[in-house]
């Protein structure tokens, strides 16, 4: 067990994670889009297809559901602060009592005046590329 908790909670895998659920979720919000406004206008301009009901409007027979296409945003809001509550915040602080950090902002750095490295640690005393003196 405690192998599949490392692997788990490797950050590469819950960014990964994260990163699918969120353009899962997006998806979910342009396939509404583009079922629900796109495709009735161009079927209206083309003058085939069938009304509706709901919130929105019919043009040349064709149904515009803005209740679909808001029903999808609703769907995404919600899951995304699903996601950060239950997935985000949770593993932010895990990471954090490990002395990670993750989804922030990321530590200040310091650039090598010799080589021009960067990012190399606010406390560093020497490059570790080139192994020249760093001043302050």
């Amino acid at each position: 067990m405690k192998g599949f908790k490392n692997f788990l909670m490797q950050g590469e895998l819950i960014v990964i994670a994260v990163g699918l659920v969120v353009a899962l979720a997006f998806s979910t919000l342009i396939k509404a889009f583009t079922d629900n406004i796109i495709t009735p206008l161009v079927n209206a301009a083309g003058g085939g297809g069938a009304g509706g009901k709901g919130i929105g409007w019919t043009i040349s027979a064709q149904r515009i559901n803005l209740g679909a296409f808001i029903a999808a945003i609703v769907y995404f809001v919600i899951l995304m602060a699903v996601v950060y509550f239950v997935i985000v915040v949770p593993y932010r602080a895990y990471m954090q009592r490990r002395g990670t950090s993750v989804f922030g902002t990321p530590p200040a750095t310091k650039t090598c005046p010799a080589c021009l490295s960067v990012g190399l640690p606010l406390a560093a005393t020497r490059c570790k590329f080139c192994a020249s003196e760093l001043t302050e």
